[in-house]
C-alpha cells in the first residue's frame, strides 16, 4: 500500500520551528515535520512563524508538500522524516 494521508490534522511547533503531520503505509504511522525555512520557500507572502501564518501557508501548499513526503518516504522508507528547502528544490 502507497503512502497516504487520511489525516488532515497538522500541528504548529514553535519549539522544534515547523509544522507536524502524519501519513499512514499500511498499518505504520510515518511522522513528518515541515521546518519553517521550507514553508518561507513555500510561501509568496512574508512569513513570520507564527502559528497562524505557519498553518495557512501549509494549508495553501498541502499537495506541494505531500508530494515532497511522499518523495522523501519512496526514496528510504523510515517512521520519521523532516522536510527542509532541500526538498523543494
Amino acid at each position: 500500500m502507497p503512502l497516504n494521508f487520511p489525516n488532515t490534522v497538522r500541528r504548529f511547533e514553535a519549539g522544534r520551528s515547523c509544522v507536524s503531520f502524519w501519513g499512514s503505509d499500511s498499518s505504520l504511522e510515518v511522522a513528518f515535520q515541515i521546518d519553517f525555512e521550507a514553508l518561507r520557500k513555500l510561501s509568496p507572502a512574508p512569513f513570520d512563524a507564527r502559528e497562524a501564518a505557519a498553518l495557512v501557508v501549509f494549508d495553501q501548499n498541502r499537495e506541494v508538500i505531500l508530494q515532497a513526503a511522499r518523495s522523501a518516504y519512496g526514496r528510504h522508507r523510515s517512521g520519521f522524516y523532516r522536510l527542509t528547502v532541500e526538498n523543494f528544490s
